[in-house]
């Protein structure tokens, strides 16, 4: 398969490249590819999961007035979450600075459209510092998407993202009502304990997607304050 490198960055956490791969569903539209340090992140022809992510979460919410996502990917998560016309305002936190400007000029060619949404605002932090500056009771809803569950990290400093120090600072910000949604490519009984010790409960979502002419699961794992 021929690929064309569309940028490439690297950060104090390692290396982060764009690349294009040919025509795979006859659209005539090449596919997007992001990969970090190597590992696979996402590409633009299968998004089912990113927003099922999104209407998943929102539907366990009443009034998702306020929103967090956690990872800018390419920004199909965030972009599904827009369609709710109940959300008034989203916050997109993503620690690549490099990502969120292919997003700006073009090079991710969806990104000007997606990121001229009045309601957006893109934080450029990692999730950790964004939620520890964040003001209590601030959010209805935080949507995280930063690696392929803690079993398949980006990078290994994540695992802290996935267990109850983290997961405490994010109950912090949650509105009563609101709730915390957590994606994962397989399923992560440490992750549901983890959420369950903070929030009381948590409930696997499964996620049946279609990949390369074969049946995958993917999980999203909810929890309410």
């Amino acid at each position: 398969m021929r690929y064309v490198e569309l940028a490439r960055a690297e950060s104090p956490r390692g290396e982060v490249v764009l690349r294009e791969r040919g025509d795979e569903d006859g659209t005539g539209v090449p596919v997007l590819e992001l990969r970090v340090n190597g590992v696979f992140v996402m590409d633009s022809v299968e998004t089912s999961t990113e927003q099922a992510l999104a209407t998943a979460a929102l539907s366990h919410v009443e009034d998702p007035r306020a929103v967090v996502v956690a990872g800018l990917g390419l920004g199909y998560t965030a972009r599904q979450v827009l369609t709710d016309q109940r959300v008034e305002r989203l916050a997109v936190v993503e620690v690549e600075e490099a990502l969120v400007g292919w997003m700006r000029d073009g090079t991710v060619p969806h990104g000007p459209a997606f990121l001229a949404d009045e309601r957006l605002v893109v934080v450029t932090a990692d999730v950790r510092q964004a939620m520890a500056e964040a003001a209590p009771a601030t959010y209805d809803l935080v949507l995280l998407d930063v690696d392929n569950g803690p079993g398949f990290l980006v990078h290994d400093d994540n695992a802290g993202l996935y267990r109850e120090p983290f997961l405490r600072m994010v109950a912090a910000v949650l509105r009563p009502g609101g709730a915390v949604a957590v994606w994962s490519s397989a399923e992560s009984p440490e992750l549901r304990e983890a959420l369950a010790h903070v929030f009381g409960d948590a409930t696997p979502i499964p996620l049946d997607v279609r990949l390369q002419s074969r049946d995958e699961q993917y999980w999203l794992y909810l929890a309410r304050r």
